[in-house]
């Protein structure tokens, strides 16, 4: 009786086995016969625009003195990745793209839940709402860390590239004042005028490893996906102040803001009314830059890559500014504001944005 019993376990257990081994064998060959699926982002750029009904957006005859003879048009450019830097009055810009965007039915590149696209780390696709690989957009323009790579294959190949700077000094007080809470290191500057005692021994309060630190050194830089925290002299600065000045076809000045406007309307083959604006965001008067000659100077000095950035694309804009031609500069400026009391909108006066 108990050998009987015996053989029928290990028969039952033979089966077992050789049930699981055929299972086992079937569920292989099901996945080696079963095509595999990859889910990566495509690697090339988006080779064409998706703006709606391109073919219906208004040529007009082209305002290069250049191209006039020959009778040349242009069509509006509808492909823009606006680099916003703090601090520089971008948010002001934001509305003249998005009163744009609504114009032509242009589709935007928002941020997933947050305002900006998860800075300070570097921008990817996937940051963007709702991406699927193969989605179409027009526009970028929320605060991101500039990832060159990333954002060319998000945005079709003939994209244009504009970006709006400060002087760094200037910049620098605004950072600090607005973002300076936000940088614990700060906390143990004594006094009231934190922003004076910082500049007297910036490298005795500094922590480069320090959270939020980057805000109060090199900010420019920085939002341009750069190492803030290089010496001056050392290669890749040089390097860096070259990429941006390829990769970006404009680079708008807060100081010279309606200069700016005007040589944006002429790369982009925009109209006069695309370009006038709201002021938002400006600083309250009594916010308004209290830096001395001697502290002002201590400013840049220990934001020096960011000043050397801003004199060489600030020489670069007066370049474009000569080449547009200074008295049709000034008379288009004229008209820009002539319009701007005519539709009650207040031109921005410099200062920037809070």
């Amino acid at each position: 009786m108990a050998v009987r019993q015996g053989r029928q376990w290990r028969s039952v257990c033979k089966g077992l086995v050789l049930g699981t081994l055929l299972t086992s064998c079937m569920i292989l060959l099901y996945c080696l016969s079963t095509p595999q699926t990859h889910f990566s982002l495509p690697e090339v750029p988006v080779p064409y625009s998706c703006a709606h009904r391109p073919s219906q957006l208004r040529s007009k005859q082209t305002t290069n003195r250049s191209q006039q003879a020959s009778g040349q048009t242009c069509t509006p450019k509808v492909d823009i990745m606006f680099m916003k830097t703090h601090k520089t009055a971008s948010s002001t810009f934001l509305n003249i793209l998005f009163r744009f965007g609504e114009k032509h039915r242009l589709k935007f590149a928002f941020p997933d839940s947050r305002n900006d696209f998860f800075y300070p780390s570097v921008f990817q696709r996937s940051q963007v709402k709702d991406y699927r690989p193969g989605m179409c957009f027009n526009i970028i323009c929320n605060h991101l860390r500039f990832n060159a790579p990333e954002v060319a294959k998000l945005l079709p190949m003939d994209t244009s590239y504009i970006t709006i700077l400060r002087d760094p000094a200037e910049l620098f007080e605004s950072s600090f004042h607005y973002f300076g809470k936000l940088v614990p290191f700060t906390w143990k500057i004594p006094g009231d005028e934190k922003l004076t005692e910082f500049l007297r021994e910036p490298h005795h309060y500094f922590d480069p490893e320090g959270f939020n630190s980057f805000y109060l050194k090199n900010l420019l830089f920085f939002d341009f996906g750069l190492d803030n925290t290089l010496k001056l002299d050392d290669p890749r600065v040089e390097q860096g102040i070259r990429f941006i000045t390829d990769r970006f076809q404009l680079v708008m000045l807060v100081e010279h803001f309606e200069e700016s406007l005007i040589l944006l309307k002429d790369a982009l083959c925009w109209e006069m009314d695309d370009v006038l604006f709201f002021k938002l965001n400006a600083r309250k008067g009594s916010t308004v830059s209290k830096l001395t000659p001697e502290f002002r100077a201590k400013a840049l000095e220990w934001n020096a890559i960011d000043w050397k950035l801003y004199q060489h694309l600030n020489q670069t804009f007066w370049k474009k500014v000569d080449a547009y031609g200074r008295q049709r500069m000034a008379e288009d400026v004229a008209e820009l504001r002539r319009r701007e009391r005519r539709d009650g909108i207040h031109l921005h006066r410099g200062g920037g944005e809070l």
